[in-house]
């Protein structure tokens, strides 16, 4: 009976960090991964396993600072600026939200035109609503319940994606194969660096040091340690998660339709999926690919309204950072651009905001004034190392975007 209460009173403290894992189940992870596994079949494995872990010590990084600080990074960030360095610091997070939310509502809207021919200006609209009523449970009072709705939405996700990768059959050895490190040319690598630099979005880490703080509130340091073992432990499941499912995308793609045209889009891997594996498998792709934008637009309007509060000092509820953020979105697509090509764009902006998020987390992680226990000269390092990296692919994909 006691063992049984510890499991339960562990189990307790896991949410926050599958809410931040749904960036990482995007509908830009969707067109990332189907792309690499139809254009290289399972070479690109080990990519997704590499970003994985790297992302892993990132969130860490983030839910940390909130726990032993029991503020988010936009507060500190702003306590440390003059207030026009500060709006200008809000200027370029707020074009990196809107950004974010104009590729998940995009994913949203393009997955109800795969379901039901629905007009993407309108699919786009459905996905605003409905991720507007799941905002609404996003408060003090209801915190864990808004968690258990995304985790909901996770586990979907995880069980509609393995339900295509039964169904495709794969091959052991070449999947074994991908683990190994190796590229085939110039376009092998821009690829890997668009998985790579994709992995760690700027909204996932302002997200992941508020949602440790409304859900825990300031943490006396006789719990630091015990939350942090709790902390560390709900990031492992839940991107161990995101990393299965990211992965089991390139297989999907590798083991169905590798080397065939059209596995390069949303659609046309959609295409390819109830051509070769059945109309069952088509429709579980769709259907995880519109929860994957709705769940993932729903956290970016609550991480909007994370950076709003804290860059600019006043209250923001996540449904007023909703507007502010799906209305670009909505207007972009009304104006006839293709959905594909919003998506791109979406990610060049995208990838100017990476540095600004990155360097001032491991900054003030390292400062002593900030958080009195100071990060392990290993762990420490590798974070240098990590955010160097995903700096240098950004930068590289945002030029041969460009």
């Amino acid at each position: 009976m006691r063992t049984l209460r510890r499991i339960l009173h562990k189990l307790s403290f896991l949410g926050p960090s599958f809410v931040a894992a749904v960036a990482y189940l995007d509908p830009g992870n969707f067109a990332t991964n189907f792309s690499a596994g139809s254009t290289y079949g399972y070479m690109l494995i080990w990519v997704v396993v590499v970003a994985n872990l790297m992302a892993m010590l990132i969130q860490y990084l983030a839910a940390r600072i909130g726990i032993l600080t029991g503020k988010t990074l936009a507060e500190l960030i702003a306590e440390r600026t003059s207030r026009p360095m500060r709006l200008l610091y809000w200027l370029q997070a707020q074009i990196v939200t809107i950004a974010t939310d104009m590729a998940e509502v995009v994913g949203g809207a393009v997955a109800l035109y795969i379901l039901f021919r629905m007009p993407i200006v309108i699919g786009a609209l459905v996905t605003v609503a409905i991720s507007t009523l799941i905002l609404l449970l996003q408060n003090r009072s209801w915190q864990q319940l808004f968690e258990w709705a995304i985790i909901a939405m996770v586990l979907a996700i995880t069980g509609l994606i393995f339900w295509d990768l039964a169904a495709s059959h794969p091959q052991a050895l070449p999947l074994l194969a991908g683990l190994q490190p190796k590229f085939d040319g110039k376009e092998s690598l821009v690829l890997a660096a668009g998985i790579l630099g994709a992995t760690v979005m700027p909204h996932a880490i302002y997200a992941h040091s508020a949602l440790v703080r409304d859900r825990f509130g300031v943490i006396g340091e006789h719990k630091h340690n015990a939350m942090l073992k709790a902390t560390a432990l709900d990031i492992v499941l839940s991107m161990l998660i995101a990393g299965a499912v990211n992965g089991a995308m390139v297989v999907i793609a590798a083991a169905a339709f590798h080397g065939m045209p059209g596995g390069d889009t949303l659609e046309g891997a959609h295409h390819l999926i109830s051509s070769v594996l059945g109309a069952g498998p088509a429709l579980a792709f769709a259907l995880a690919l519109f929860i994957a934008g709705l769940a993932s637009t729903t956290v970016g309007s609550y991480s909007g309204s994370v950076v709003m509060n804290g860059l600019l000092t006043i209250e923001v509820t996540p449904l007023v950072s909703r507007l502010v953020t799906a209305i670009p979105a909505v207007v972009i697509l009304a104006l006839g651009v293709d959905p594909t090509r919003t998506l791109v764009i979406s990610q060049v902006v995208l990838s100017f905001g990476i540095p600004f998020v990155l360097i001032p987390l491991l900054t003030l992680t390292a400062r002593r004034s900030v958080v009195a226990r100071p990060l392990p000269k290993l762990v420490y390092w590798l974070a240098v190392v990590c955010t160097a990296l995903i700096i240098a692919l950004n930068i590289a994909l945002l030029i041969s975007l460009v």
